[in-house]
């Protein structure tokens, strides 16, 4: 026979062991959880989402990563998955869900201080792959840490990504067969390949789990930083400068419009010219209207920019309502959407986080001055590569990115021609030996996907499955 005492000592340890059990099993649902409604959003989620955080830190409120995870509306089981990183650096990659490639997009309508409305995107890339969403750099959208400013650069944002795939991998084996794919565009055309770089090596050197990896995809990337010099050529090329104008500027800067001689009035002169015919452009699109954006007229920093570095302006501090016909106007609604309460509730946000911005630029630390290399070591390794190019965008111009692919020197496949969708020429592609695709997609902006979505979607589906453009 058990005496009382024991008894009642076995009793209270079992109790504080259950408590135990409910907390660590309460912690493990809180990491990650599926969301079946939206706000916003008319009825059930027709797709799988599940958002969560992963902690990266010592204690589990040193660095913890937000992602929202969207199985393929396909064969989640066999299809690829991918894992998505927005430009800036620092621009949630709720950006790639909402604005580009996900299943939900913002209804365009007037904004009359209740909350915006969600409808479905039919070219949503999540109908062929599994997507993750990730925001990194920390201070992105709903990520956060004790010290954020100290983990805002290059090398910590490729450590932290590459930290995050494994953790969240461990957290979902399930997917660790599926072939993996880096995505990624804008400013992430500088972390991104060497993000692939190291989640090879680190299967190369037997980390757990083994990441399937089979290439990465980008879109109109930032990639020797050094994009602003051809700028000048491609406007020229579209018909916003004059042959004088270019001429001048040519003999003038001698090629050189990023870091100019204080000295050098006559390119001064220029480019002073060349910004004045390029004020009402706009730089992402420029078939798009121009649109004053006043969310950065309290930003000193990217008025002064002109021709220096990628910008990603927050688009979040609205001192009005942009026009409707804006594209700025979606980044509005999605501000007013992520900060409202029942929102952060819906998506399982933790209550550490302050105020929503698309974007936090400022506080980055840029130590990579090119990833071109990061591409010559993957291709190297053997890994598909596909890069597109918005044939519209001025910031990062598709001649830019054609120049440095051909600095790889790698023969071609299959030459320069025309892809088409529905009979007609959706852009154009060329196919080279170390399984790199570049593809343009015709009349498309900076995000290309966002402007072309049915061509976007037709690009990434035929690439993931091996079929020619």
């Amino acid at each position: 026979m058990v005496a009382p005492s024991s008894l009642r000592t076995f009793e209270v340890l079992l109790l504080v062991l259950t408590i135990l059990l409910q907390i660590a099993f309460h912690q493990i649902e809180a990491a990650s959880a599926k969301v079946e409604y939206l706000p916003g959003f008319d009825g059930p989620l027709p797709f799988y989402l599940e958002t969560g955080y992963v902690g990266l830190g010592e204690t589990d409120d040193d660095l913890q990563v937000f992602y929202y995870f969207i199985k393929s509306e396909n064969d989640p089981k066999n299809d690829p998955l991918m894992l998505w990183l927005t430009g800036g650096p620092g621009c949630s990659s709720f950006s790639g869900l909402a604005y580009q490639i996900g299943p939900i997009k913002f209804k365009i309508e007037e904004y009359n201080g209740s909350l915006p409305n969600l409808v479905l995107r039919p070219q949503s890339w999540t109908k062929v792959s599994n997507i993750i969403f990730v925001d990194l750099p920390f201070g992105t959208g709903f990520s956060y840490a004790k010290d954020v400013i100290s983990h805002r650069s290059d090398w910590k944002l490729i450590h932290h990504t590459h930290q995050f795939i494994r953790k969240w991998f461990i957290e979902h084996p399930e997917f660790l067969s599926n072939k993996f794919y880096m995505g990624a565009d804008s400013y992430s055309g500088i972390p991104a390949p060497a993000i692939v770089q190291e989640i090879s090596n680190g299967n190369d050197k037997g980390l757990h789990p083994w990441i399937n990896l089979q290439g990465y995809l980008l879109g109109n990337p930032v990639t020797t930083k050094k994009e602003s010099n051809d700028q000048i050529p491609y406007v020229h090329g579209m018909g916003l400068i004059s042959d004088e104008l270019y001429l001048s500027l040519q003999r003038n800067c001698k090629g050189e419009y990023m870091d100019i001689d204080s000295e050098n009035e006559l390119c001064l002169r220029d480019m002073k010219y060349f910004q004045k015919c390029l004020s009402r452009i706009n730089m992402f699109d420029i078939l798009d209207i121009y649109c004053e954006d006043d969310s950065l007229k309290n930003n000193e920093a990217m008025q002064r920019r002109f021709l220096t570095e990628m910008p990603e302006a927050s688009l979040s501090s609205y001192l009005t309502v942009p026009a409707m016909s804006c594209q700025i106007y979606g980044f509005f609604l999605g501000t007013q959407w992520a900060n409202d309460a029942s929102v952060r509730k819906a998506l399982h946000v933790r209550g550490e986080i302050g105020k929503w911005e698309r974007c936090y630029t400022t506080d980055f630390d840029h130590e990579i001055t090119s990833s071109f290399e990061f591409h010559v070591n993957l291709s190297a390794k053997g890994y598909r590569s596909l890069i597109y190019s918005g044939d519209h965008d001025v910031e990062v111009p598709f001649s830019s990115t054609q120049a440095w692919i051909r600095a790889l020197n790698y023969s071609i496949v299959d030459d320069w021609r025309p892809w088409l969708l529905n009979g007609q020429v959706a852009g154009f592609t060329r196919t080279y030996a170390n399984q790199m695709t570049f593809a343009t997609v015709k009349g498309a902006g900076h995000t290309a996907p966002e402007y072309k979505p049915d061509e976007g979607f037709a690009m990434f589906s035929r690439w993931l499955s091996n079929v020619p453009l």
